[in-house]
């Protein structure tokens, strides 16, 4: 009977710790959805994870739900678990949970210690609210105007404002009602477009149109979701890749088509701005007045007599800058920024991306983002010079860089490599967009609009393929020497 009762308490005790290491795997894999993981590596976390804990799971990725089957041999049963969960990229809470998730494989922690440290993960409110996020957002959209865009000064603080108004939106309207959810890109690029043609329509050519209407909604491309979906399909996980890819496409679409909406609706209401708009071929035509003689008598020309306008097509295409026509006679306030201010733009960027991202200000971590985003920008614009129409090759370069950084950050000082890469790998989207000439441009018919808006979607398309190559590679270079990883990587 003695016998008996020890037995029985120890299989007891066996399904409680079995249990509460199930519940450990759950709500690991609820906290990488809720906090935006890289999803082309939950499998292998979660894989790692149960191996460790000695648990017989297997896991089926789908975007926003995991599948976990978990297997008893000694019965022959099996209990099937639906964890399903949305959110975006929150940097700090992500290092927490992958801090956790190393404690508990390196049995530092208990499974159900894990689990109480997770769900007080989950439960706690967002590091900032939602105006000191607005402002982020105001100041991440300006220096995007005139980095990537060619704003000038004026520019830069209306795309500010367009973004700060879109931030709004998005985290107080689309949060509360899904029916304005549905319409909120939408919606919001039509009204960043309407007030840029107000603006751009001004005489003189104040404002630029290009600049303002692309950095206004950079804060909402589709980058980083075309970005993830092209690391799965290279991972060969092609149903979430393909369903992220044609979503990210179909977005690209809806963007472009309110952008559209937004210009031709003011067009519509004010057809005298059409006027503007073609008086910016026209600033630098030369009118004369006077006629056209004949002295050639090999040449049958008649006589022609009016006003005649000349052009220097040379001359006018080398002052339009990413969409903006720019004068050299213009003030300093109207002119796009000089190469230095770089300097001290990226890395406040840099601050105000990982910040808007949900990074705490007092962590080590912050000034790696920094650093490694800066460097990721200095290789961008470098192979830019070099390779001027190869956005592939060119995103390439600045991921192979920041990979490298993250990833030797993580295997030496023990960092992890995915909240300090997110940064820079964020940043390389919209700088190779802007080189291609920004979200829209001029077009004539309706068949124009959408051939425009595909090709922003296969701009993205490139620029993500480039970043995935460069990568891999990076993450190949580093981890090819030394000790496996016995758990999954953290990493891109």
């Amino acid at each position: 009977m003695l016998r008996r009762g020890r037995k029985k308490r120890e299989i007891v005790r066996h399904v409680e710790v079995y249990a509460r290491r199930q519940k450990f795997v759950l709500k690991l894999a609820k906290a990488l959805l809720s906090f935006g993981a890289p999803s082309h590596r939950i499998e292998s976390q979660l894989d790692g994870a149960s191996r460790i804990l000695k648990l017989d799971a297997r896991f089926v990725h789908f975007p926003n739900l995991i599948i976990v089957t978990f297997l008893d041999s000694d019965t022959r049963t099996s209990e099937v678990h639906f964890v399903r969960a949305s959110g975006r990229v929150a940097l700090t809470s992500l290092h927490k949970v992958h801090l956790v998730y190393r404690e508990v494989l390196h049995d530092k922690l208990s499974a159900s210690e894990g689990t109480e440290e997770l769900n007080t993960i989950l439960r706690s409110k967002p590091l900032y609210n939602i105006y000191l996020r607005c402002f982020l957002a105001f100041i991440c959209a300006s220096i995007i105007c005139v980095l990537a865009f060619g704003g000038s000064l004026l520019d830069m603080f209306i795309s500010g404002a367009s973004a700060s108004v879109l931030q709004y939106l998005g985290l107080r309207a689309a949060a509360k009602s899904s029916i304005y959810a549905n319409v909120y890109e939408i919606s919001v690029s039509i009204i960043v477009s309407f007030i840029a043609r107000v603006l751009g329509s001004v005489p003189g050519q104040i404002f630029c149109y290009s600049s303002i209407s692309s950095a206004g909604v950079v804060l909402i491309l589709p980058g980083f979701t075309v970005l993830i979906s092209a690391l799965e399909l290279t991972a060969r996980n092609i149903m979430c890749g393909s369903v992220r890819m044609v979503y990210a496409v179909i977005y690209t679409l809806f963007l472009g088509f309110g952008l559209t909406i937004g210009s031709d609706f003011y067009l519509v209401i004010n057809p005298e701005a059409r006027h503007v708009l073609a008086a910016t071929d026209r600033l630098e035509a030369h009118t004369y007045h006077g006629h056209i003689i004949a002295n050639n008598a090999s040449i049958s020309l008649a006589e022609l007599g009016g006003t005649f306008s000349f052009t220097d097509v040379s001359q006018a295409a080398s002052r339009v800058i990413k969409g903006c026509y720019r004068d050299p006679d213009w003030p300093w306030w109207r002119q796009p920024f000089p190469w230095w201010t770089a300097l001290f733009l990226v890395p406040l960027y840099s601050l105000c991306s990982s910040l808007a991202n949900l990074q705490s200000v007092r962590s080590i971590q912050l000034p790696i983002m920094v650093l490694f985003s800066c460097a990721a920008y200095a290789a961008n614009k470098g192979a830019n010079v070099l390779i001027s129409d190869r956005p592939d090759i060119v995103s390439a370069f600045g991921a192979v860089v920041i990979g490298l950084c993250g990833n030797i950050y993580s295997r030496l000082v023990g960092g992890t490599a995915f909240t300090s890469m997110v940064t820079g790998v964020l940043f390389l989207v919209p700088s190779a967009i802007g080189n291609g000439g920004g979200l829209i441009q001029s077009y004539n018919t309706s068949s124009a609009q959408y051939s425009n808006s595909f090709d922003l979607g296969i701009r993205m398309i490139e620029v993500a393929i480039g970043v995935t190559i460069g990568l891999f590679v990076a993450q190949m270079t580093v981890y090819a020497w030394g000790r496996r990883k016995n758990a999954g990587h953290f990493a891109f």
